[in-house]
């Protein structure tokens, strides 16, 4: 875990978590999760970066804070339990392909859903989602947020219906996923996903999760995210298709 490579590697993945979460990049963090996959067991890459997830998230909250709308978070984080223990169940009755296959998919997905979007051929719905939309979106979240830190679409989903501003729809998705994260804490400890091992490469690895935070809250106000999507979009597939690659194979 301490060679230099790998560690350099972690290093980038976390930076690129932080600035994401920070509020700039479409909520894309969870691609450090499957470049960690690549080089480890998907156990491993989940528990590193869970913890440096959490701590992105209760540094970036404060700039954020109450500028969501409470009522759609509170309906999410409720919609996002069940997720969570279907999380739990299947990661427990699967093996490191399936989790691994599970990472990779997310991460094309989530490359075939902007892509829809910006072309509209996933328009988004003219009017408010029922509250029942809500719950539904919140559990596939927590679900993909268990297995792969890949909840953004299904919230995205709901919340875009809301036409929230640029700051609602980042605090909010911030607000929830701090919640999720925290679930998730329970379900990977009772797991042993997280050993002393991860624990510590958190501890070497959580500065570099400050600065891309630090990086992301700034960017969030003053930069476009043109540049930053396209990276992201290469990450993915190239990271996506690599692991349900080796999962097949």
């Amino acid at each position: 875990m301490f060679d230099l490579p790998l560690f350099a590697l972690a290093a980038f993945a976390t930076v690129f978590a932080g600035i994401s979460k920070g509020g700039f990049g479409s909520g894309a963090s969870f691609a450090s999760a499957s470049i960690l996959a690549l080089v480890l067991a998907p156990g491993q890459a989940l528990g590193i970066m869970l913890p440096l997830l959490i701590l992105i998230d209760l540094t970036t909250l404060k700039p954020y804070w109450r500028k969501w709308q409470w009522p759609t978070a509170r309906l999410l984080m409720v919609g996002s339990v069940p997720g969570v223990i279907l999380g739990v169940v299947i990661y427990k009755i699967t093996n490191d392909d399936v989790i691994r296959f599970l990472i990779g998919a997310m991460a094309l997905l989530f490359v075939m859903w902007q892509g829809a979007r910006a072309l509209g051929v996933l328009p988004v719905a003219k009017s408010r989602l029922p509250v029942v939309a809500g719950l539904l979106a919140g559990c596939v979240a927590g679900f993909t947020s268990f297995v792969s830190h890949a909840g953004g679409p299904p919230a995205a989903m709901y919340m875009l219906s809301l036409k929230m501003s640029k700051t609602e729809y980042h605090a909010n998705t911030l607000l929830v996923f701090t919640i999720v994260n925290l679930l998730k804490a329970v379900g990977y400890s009772y797991l042993g996903i997280f050993t002393a091992q991860t624990l510590m490469v958190g501890v070497y690895l959580a500065p570099f999760a400050l600065i891309g935070a630090w990086i992301g809250v700034k960017a969030h106000y003053m930069v476009p995210e043109r540049a930053f999507f396209i990276l992201t979009y290469v990450l993915l597939i190239f990271t996506g298709s690599k692991l349900i690659f080796d999962a097949i194979t």
